[in-house]
């Protein structure tokens, strides 16, 4: 056994020991840390990170720890190195799909317009056929992933037509600076820096529209959420209670207003160009994250049924051997309905 699942070990130990007691968030705070990823997506939930109002509300340290990509938040949780995270439903599906002991909790967004496939100025491409023999990057195993290659089914285009090439947002701006490839599919605040010299061919929100939708999710690993119901209900508390004050002032929101900064120096993204960004996205409600549009309804739930798309294709493109039989087992709303209770 490692050093590190020992220290688990141990501090599960003395977790469980808390919640037969009762659950009391100071008394967990000297019982270990939780370790949180998160990427560089614009969203209300950063100003929660930035103003530390986690630790406020329940006096536990809080590590956390930024990731490129949500493949790289999966090999983190399957290594048992954090015990939360964002990640897009594409790399989550492909993590269910690999028997990862996680569960959605919460949709962070719904991705809409955020994510573009945008083309160099110059470039010569004018409609997806043009894409026929021209270097692409996208981070492998992400969302736009995902709508990359459904993107290509629907146009008649396969890998050999196109170059893929895997690259995580930093790497995609630094190609993009040097010529070395022609599109990217990606988020901001990449997405920003690449639309000045260059134009969006298509978005998720047009892909999402011809029926494959896609969305950042918040992921537990099972075993934490047993342990600590309580603390994961706070955590989505507090994301909504973000989104709920984004939805009630995004019309007066300025580059002065705390929540812009905050998300401004979570993301690395411009203050000016925070707005805008965020009013690409649609961030749901409590309400709207329990019905059946998402969380709710078991297998004929949204986020249930946007697994099993994604699944589906991402087997026929060779990314997973096999389905689960049911895509609701990887879904728990009890989460978000405690925090409604909050």
């Amino acid at each position: 056994m490692s050093a590190r699942k020992i220290t688990q070990f141990v501090k599960k130990a003395a977790t469980l020991s808390v919640l037969a007691s009762g659950f009391v968030f100071s008394s967990l705070a000297s019982a270990d840390t939780v370790t949180i990823g998160y990427q560089g997506m614009m969203n209300p939930w950063k100003t929660v990170i930035a103003e530390k109002q986690l630790e406020k509300a329940t006096g536990m340290d809080i590590e956390w720890r930024r990731f490129d990509s949500g493949a790289k938040v999966i090999t983190a949780m399957a290594s048992g190195d954090i015990d939360m995270a964002s990640a897009g439903s594409s790399p989550i599906a492909a993590a269910v799909n690999r028997g990862l002991d996680i569960e959605l909790i919460w949709i962070l967004e719904n991705i809409n317009d955020a994510e573009a496939l945008v083309v160099r100025d110059g470039s010569g491409i004018s409609a997806p056929q043009d894409l026929r023999g021209k270097n692409i990057g996208v981070p492998f195993v992400s969302t736009t992933h995902f709508h990359m290659l459904f993107a290509m089914e629907q146009f008649g285009l396969t890998e050999k037509d196109v170059k893929l090439i895997n690259m995580q947002p930093n790497a995609i701006n630094a190609a993009w600076e040097r010529g070395d490839i022609d599109a990217a599919f990606i988020w901001d605040p990449a997405l920003g820096r690449i639309k000045q010299s260059g134009h969006v061919l298509f978005s998720s929100g047009d892909l999402s529209r011809w029926g494959k939708a896609t969305f950042d999710g918040l992921v537990i690993n099972k075993s934490f959420g047993e342990d600590k119901p309580e603390f994961v209900a706070q955590v989505i508390k507090l994301i909504a209670d973000a989104d709920s004050t984004y939805r009630a002032e995004k019309d007066s929101l300025t580059i002065e207003s705390p929540m812009i900064k905050g998300i401004a120096s979570m993301t690395g993204g411009a203050v000016e160009n925070v707005a805008g960004v965020l009013a690409l996205y649609d961030f749901p409600s409590l309400t709207e994250q329990t019905s059946c549009a998402w969380l709710g309804c078991g297998a004929e739930g949204g986020a249930s049924k946007a697994l099993q798309f994604t699944s589906e294709f991402l087997k026929e493109q060779g990314k997973v051997r096999a389905l689960a039989d049911d895509y609701s087992v990887f879904v728990n709303p009890s989460f978000a309905e405690a925090a409604a209770k909050l």
